[in-house]
């Protein structure tokens, strides 16, 4: 009965500190991220906001958000760069998408709704 506050206490406090470890390595990651942007970035921030840096400062960066839109971001808001891969996919995505909604729209032509007749009727008592 003697051990069991010890022994319970390294129980809690060895994932608390892995958590803590883990924490820090992933916020290096993040910082090192930010610290090596450049122009011609596309990226992502943390409101979710895509973009390609324009300029760049020691505090702030210049997001083109569209054809001649450019927005002044905190270096801190940068969340992750993204690749010309990840892009690709993106569109991809987007067009298999649209090519699927026909067929879907098919499926759902074939499928008969109720009429507003055959629903119940909710009445208050």
């Amino acid at each position: 009965m003697d051990l069991l506050l010890p022994l319970l206490l390294v129980a809690l406090l060895i994932p608390m500190f892995l958590g803590v470890r883990r924490q820090k390595r992933e916020m290096a990651k993040v910082t090192d991220m930010q610290n090596e942007l450049k122009v011609g970035d596309r990226v992502v921030t943390t409101s979710g906001l895509f973009g390609t840096i324009v300029e760049l400062d020691d505090d702030s960066v210049d997001l083109e958000i569209a054809e001649e839109v450019v927005t002044t971001w905190l270096r801190q808001s940068i969340r992750e760069v993204r690749s010309d891969k990840d892009v690709s996919e993106d569109t991809t995505t987007e067009d298999t998408t649209t090519a699927e909604t026909p067929a879907a729209e098919a499926v759902s032509d074939d499928h008969v709704e109720p009429a507003a007749d055959d629903a119940p009727k909710l009445t208050k008592d």
